[in-house]
């Protein structure tokens, strides 16, 4: 359905802030899903959960950029299809540490440009786009229509990309959350122990309770938040901003426990290669991470809370 990240990301910022030519040239083959996408940011060498510190470079040599720099969980560089890279580099050291960063538009045959592996998460390659880690060795790219939004705006942009990317996260976390319940309420119909159905013994009943519970829970908060985006027409506002930070703590943490509550239902086949629930876990654990650590989501709530308790 073409509604894969990093590509929806992507294509929400080409669609707001490309010019004509960008648009024809990388987000209409995008939208018809006859190329991919990724966006490079993480850096090994640096905590990128504090983006300011990121250091690959984009230097101005003539009418072309040279990008010089490492990147890591470039999701979507191992598809033989990513055709695009959205590129976050530092251009500035002289501007507000806000104002440092670009996003460049880079073409992935560049030369200089090379993937020196591909990571998984928890063992798992996640064909068939994976994770990448890329280095840029002085890639040369024509400026013209390179940059996006402009120059020392990559923080702007990253952010308008952020709010909706991390909703859409949400919203697959909570289909995979339900797929675990429907995977454990089967097991549960179908499996005996100890005199009964799984499904007649209390702690079962328990887990599939508390799992409908807490999804539930999940799904309103992320409606919520998705109403209030469309409402601000895309652009946060700290309401939206705060909900955003709490259901991208919420909505994976629920994940996670509804998880790990169907794998201990399903016994050792649920830590198995014979059922999803591992892969699907293991994609829920890494998106505590991604996106923004939890850390940091808690830390905005609580100083979004406690500006309104001074005033």
């Amino acid at each position: 359905f073409n509604c894969s990240a990093p590509d929806t990301g992507n294509m929400e910022l080409l669609a707001r802030f490309g010019t004509l030519e960008q648009k024809k040239r990388w987000l209409a083959p995008l939208l018809d899903g006859s190329i991919r996408s990724c966006f490079a940011m993480t850096e090994p060498e640096v905590a990128s959960s504090d983006p300011t510190q990121l250091r690959a470079r984009i230097e101005r040599d003539g009418d072309h950029f040279v990008i010089s720099g490492r990147k890591w969980w470039t999701s979507g560089a191992m598809d033989k299809r990513c055709k695009l890279i959205l590129f976050l580099g530092k251009s500035s050291d002289d501007a507000d540490k806000h104002r440092c960063h670009t996003i460049l538009l880079v073409p992935m045959e560049t030369p200089g440009i090379s993937i020196v592996r591909h990571l998984t998460v928890f063992g798992y390659d996640d064909a068939p786009h994976g994770h990448a880690e890329v280095v840029f060795d002085k890639a040369r790219i024509p400026a013209e229509e390179a940059v996006l939004l402009g120059l020392g705006r990559g923080f702007e942009a990253a952010q308008r990309r952020l709010g909706p990317g991390r909703i859409h996260h949400c919203m697959r976390m909570i289909g995979m959350a339900e797929r675990g319940i429907e995977l454990m309420k089967e097991r549960a119909s179908s499996r005996s122990a100890f005199g009964g159905k799984l499904s007649t013994h209390e702690t079962v009943q328990k887990d599939i309770a508390l799992s409908r519970i807490e999804v539930d829970q999940a799904r309103l908060l992320t409606l919520e938040t998705a109403a209030l985006l469309d409402a601000s027409a895309g652009t946060p506002n700290a309401q939206a901003r705060k909900l955003i930070a709490m259901i991208k703590v919420v909505a994976p943490d629920v994940a996670c426990r509804v998880l790990d509550r169907a794998i201990q239902v399903h016994g050792g086949q649920g830590v198995s290669q014979d059922t999803v629930l591992p892969q699907l876990w293991a994609g829920a654990r890494s998106l505590r991470i991604a996106d923004g650590p939890d850390e940091v989501h808690i830390r905005t709530i609580a100083r979004l809370e406690l500006g309104k308790a001074r005033l």
